[in-house]
């Protein structure tokens, strides 16, 4: 095997291969709302063939970073991967982040999250899919939220019950981001309804394609259809697509549950490129008139601070895992920053904006920043609500006492429904 590359051997390399397939991006100072990706909102709305065709964009170019070897920078040579560091990798990523390449928000679930996970619980049948998956040949989705199991969601009531070497799969997963475009996904079921509900949880990777799942879009006020319900009827998953120990499955889904954190946190202090640029919301004011009001000249202060110590909150975070340890509960932070200075954005583009955030005027990308404003309260769910990760933090991070009334004991069949 040959040595790794130097991180400026390896620059080298990465500036070869982008400057060679993709452009790179105007400066911030010529970038012109409605020309190009960037003023597309977070929570953009698109037809079936708009997204159909990013899609197929996107897994273009995972495909064409795969044939330079650039797919899998920090995977282990054994699964497919490169074998370099996180260092590589997080190098590779701010490079590529300077040109103009397809979108690649279909995969995040996948590489941030379901990815990991089989990477720490998969056996060799399902670790196979990881090279496949940073190839783009697939696309992951997680599965875990249910109709009375979201924030709580060892009480979910999805079953698996065994059948020789298969498993069959009844019940119903929501708010699948990404379901109806997926080729897998990471499920929890109940596979022992005797023990504590935390207990009897087993994780399993689901052919999306199989027969007996039914994905049904769920619109939002944004009017796009990213989240799905997902319904299981007998579905048939081996043995050897088991994530875990049986009846291990909360051990599965906390590792999911950190990495997601970690994935959706570490956008929080991204505040200086893209639709959240802090340099064009000031450029925005003084298109409007407002830059020399006051008030909206302390909320960009106060927003500018709340990505600067996200940004750094991150760094020490990413510091931790170079090092070699694992996103812990402390990467609840890094969501809860993330809703909070969304939130933030919001009411100052609103200051900027006032009605034209509404009429969509064309003006300074309007439309991108409605959607943006509607579909920002979603995120205080996602990934964890807000008053699950504030008990998060007080309880695993500060030590306070736990949440009161939770049943950690009892049998799951006989807690109430």
């Amino acid at each position: 095997m040959p040595d790794a590359p130097t991180l400026d051997a390896f620059e080298t390399e990465v500036r070869t291969f982008l400057d060679a397939h993709a452009q790179p991006k105007p400066p911030a100072e010529e970038f012109v709302w409605g020309k190009g990706d960037d003023d597309v909102a977070m929570f953009e709305e698109v037809d079936p063939e708009t997204e159909a065709r990013q899609l197929a964009a996107a897994k273009g170019w995972l495909r064409t970073r795969a044939e330079a070897d650039l797919h899998w920078i920090a995977g282990p040579t054994e699964l497919g991967g490169r074998g370099l560091s996180r260092e590589h990798a997080m190098l590779y990523a701010r490079l590529e982040s300077g040109y103009q390449v397809p979108k690649q928000s279909f995969f995040g679930i996948g590489f941030g999250m379901v990815a990991p996970t089989i990477q720490a619980h998969g056996t060799p049948a399902t670790t196979a899919y990881l090279d496949r998956m940073y190839r783009g040949d697939l696309v992951g989705c997680q599965l875990f939220s249910e109709p009375a199991a979201g924030s709580d969601l060892a009480g979910l009531q999805m079953r698996a019950e065994r059948d020789g070497d298969e498993w069959i799969l009844n019940g119903q997963k929501v708010w699948t981001s990404g379901a109806h475009y997926s080729d897998i996904g990471e499920v929890i079921c109940r596979t022992d309804a005797d023990l504590p509900k935390h207990k009897g949880l087993t994780g399993f990777v689901v052919d999306m394609h199989a027969p007996g799942v039914e994905v049904r879009p769920l619109r939002q006020m944004t009017g796009g259809t990213a989240f799905n319900e997902v319904f299981f009827t007998d579905v048939r998953v081996p043995d050897d697509h088991r994530l875990g120990a049986v009846n291990m499955g909360w051990t599965v889904a906390l590792t999911t549950l950190m990495n997601e954190r970690a994935s959706i946190g570490g956008g929080s202090g991204s505040g200086g490129s893209g639709l959240v640029s802090i340099v064009r919301l000031i450029e925005m004011a003084r298109a409007f008139d407002r830059a020399d009001d006051p008030v909206v000249r302390d909320a960009l202060m106060r927003l500018y601070t709340g990505y600067a110590v996200s940004r750094y909150t991150n760094m020490r975070a990413a510091a931790t895992i170079k090092a070699g340890g694992l996103p812990g509960p402390e990467m609840s932070i890094g969501k809860l920053a993330l809703t909070a200075n969304l939130t933030a954005t919001t009411q100052v583009v609103s200051m900027i904006l006032g009605p034209k955030l509404v009429a969509d005027t064309g003006e300074w990308g309007t439309f991108a920043w409605s959607t943006f404003a509607t579909g920002t309260p979603g995120m205080r769910i996602a990934g964890g609500s807000d008053e699950t990760l504030r008990n998060i933090v007080g309880e695993r991070v500060l030590g306070l006492p736990k949440e009161p009334g939770i049943d950690s004991k009892s049998p799951f069949k006989d807690l109430p429904k």
